[in-house]
């Protein structure tokens, strides 16, 4: 192929491609969109490799292709929108191989060689963009997958275009980690969003075991431990307490119990809401827990202690007779262990290990009522791993 017609043809090629995708009636109309926008990046990279002074001539092809693409097809096809496309191949090289040769298969040159004709007569000749869409592309898809090298290796993709254009602005691991958090837990694109300026990524990493994060695991990120599920601090931006200027600790838990759902999303995972001020009596003595949550990942009672002043011995004494009650009288024979969390303004970590034993299943965490400063957790990660 001479380097001179070689954008003509790529323009053809790219062309057939998208009035196939476009005429296509397959499920999975994202993925679609996806599919046929990681092609296109493949393409145009490919191409690029070919051009003598690669860097002036990918511009000029990215803006080739632009100015006749987006003259038929809208401004989906802008330079900025192709140039989406390019990175998010760079990004994922070899996420979508079986993909990448179905679509390709769809305009194939004139020149393709013998053996590839007759691959693609295998096909059918009726095969079109609709038949690269596997079972395994749906959000369920990622959930086995845990680490960078092999999100890179995976065999598909399970989020909208919008959310991968969004990925494509953060580095190779918190790029894996929002990307599988959001295909398990079914993010939309704002959730994803906020999620990324609270800082999930670092908070969840903080709140771990320094030599646990350090260690390389097939889990990245995940764990079956009570302390894993937990985020450091919790961010509770969405109660709308930060402007009043003073708050009661009754004003927090009505605030809480009102946006319960976003609370237990930003809280970790698997949690479900069971009562707000649960009493029980011991010794003829009446004591209220402020919350009582139901961990179904980890199988156990979660109680929540909400604590607007400064730690005390107290309180965690308090915490540690509400957990030992709900072992010995309340939980099932095949529960586990009750966790009990402490939610303060701010913690006293080395009170927490002074005072409980190092078996205790009681975890103090901090919250803020604002959106942290990435700059900020991305410092204290940093520090905290060195």
């Amino acid at each position: 192929m001479k380097t001179d017609r070689a954008p003509a043809l790529l323009y053809r090629g790219i062309r057939k491609l998208v009035l196939s995708a476009r005429q296509s009636v397959a499920r999975g109309v994202d993925l679609l969109q996806v599919a046929t926008n990681y092609e296109i990046g493949r393409r145009i990279v490919e191409q690029e490799q070919k051009g003598a002074d690669r860097a002036e001539y990918g511009a000029n092809l990215i803006n080739e292709l632009s100015a006749k693409l987006a003259g038929e097809f809208g401004n989906g096809f802008s330079r900025t929108n192709l140039e989406y496309m390019r990175r998010f191949y760079l990004a994922y090289p070899d996420r979508l191989p079986a993909i990448s040769q179905t679509l390709s298969g769809i305009s194939a040159p004139a020149t393709t060689s013998n053996t590839a004709q007759k691959k693609l007569a295998t096909h059918g000749k009726s095969q079109t963009v609709s038949g690269i869409f596997k079972p395994s592309l749906t959000p369920s898809s990622l959930q086995g997958r845990v680490g960078p090298t092999q999100a890179s290796s995976g065999s598909g993709f399970a989020l909208s275009w919008s959310h991968y254009v969004f990925l494509l602005g953060l580095n190779e691991k918190e790029r894996f980690f929002y990307e599988t958090e959001a295909s398990r837990h079914g993010w939309t694109l704002r959730e994803m969003k906020r999620n990324f300026d609270s800082g999930l990524f670092e908070r969840l990493a903080l709140s771990r075991n320094r030599k646990q994060v350090q260690k390389p695991s097939r889990k990245g990120l995940r764990s079956i431990r009570g302390e894993d599920f937990l985020k450091n601090p919790v961010v509770l931006e969405f109660l709308g307490l930060e402007e009043k200027s003073g708050y009661s600790e009754t004003d927090l838990e009505i605030a809480i119990v009102t946006h319960i759902e976003r609370f237990l999303l930003e809280l970790g995972k698997g949690f479900l809401f069971e009562a707000r001020q649960k009493r029980f009596t011991f010794d003829e003595e009446h004591y209220f827990v402020d919350l009582v949550l139901y961990n179904r990942l980890l199988r156990c009672y979660v109680l929540v202690d909400l604590k607007l002043g400064k730690l005390t011995h107290q309180d965690l004494g308090q915490m540690q007779m509400y957990v030992n009650y709900y072992d010995r009288f309340v939980r099932a024979e095949e529960e586990n262990r009750t966790v009990g969390i402490l939610l303060c303004k701010k913690n006293n970590k080395a009170l927490v290990e002074i005072t409980l034993p190092k078996d205790a299943n009681i975890h103090a965490r901090e919250y803020l009522l604002y959106l942290p400063s990435k700059e900020d957790l991305q410092r204290k990660l940093t520090e905290w791993m060195s």
